[in-house]
């Protein structure tokens, strides 16, 4: 029941500070241009993922007397990265409940934009036209569109799950001085 807490918590937390900061960086109009690369999405995860390893180190530490195996470390990082996922998800779609579903529209128009100041035109346009129109419909559906929210940020999850798991299995690792 205690692992269930620190899974909890450091999972809502990541979820949370992963879209805080994604949120302002799509809101705030001065962050728009400096925060606006997929580059700096999962740099954020990344980052905000690490608390992963904090929860498993602190479980590690507190709850287990300083050992833990791989594959249950394993477990506890990928349920938190889990959470973490759903907290994600939950967040995106309110936020996309505010905001009118205009998201995607935006994203969109913002890539015809850019496509045509590339001086695409013709038939390659028209392709990324129909490609654009498939993205958007696809998005439209609820279903498919927290799968793909979900899948944005999971990936990281389980690579920080294996690395913290691997690095908190040996008891020497940060080891907890007892007095």
């Amino acid at each position: 029941m205690r692992q269930l807490r620190y899974i909890l918590v450091y999972g809502l937390l990541s979820g949370l500070i992963i879209i805080a900061v994604i949120m302002a960086a799509l809101v705030v109009p001065s962050a728009k241009n400096a925060f606006h690369s997929y580059w700096f999405g999962y740099l954020v995860m990344l980052v905000a993922l690490s608390l992963i390893f904090v929860g498993i180190k602190r479980y590690r530490d507190n709850e287990l007397g300083g050992t833990m195996r791989f594959l249950p470390a394993l477990g506890m990082g990928l349920a938190t990265a889990v959470v973490a996922g759903i907290a994600y998800v939950a967040v995106w779609e309110v936020y996309l409940a505010l905001t009118h579903y205009r998201f995607m529209d935006d994203y969109t128009a913002g890539l015809l934009r850019t496509y045509k100041a590339q001086g695409l035109t013709g038939a390659a346009l028209a392709q990324k036209v129909a490609e654009l129109d498939s993205m958007r419909a696809i998005y439209r559906n609820p279903v498919m569109r927290m799968g793909m929210t979900f899948v944005e940020i999971f990936p990281v999850g389980v690579v920080v799950a294996l690395v913290s798991a691997a690095l908190v299995r040996n008891p020497r690792f940060l080891a907890v001085k007892r007095v």
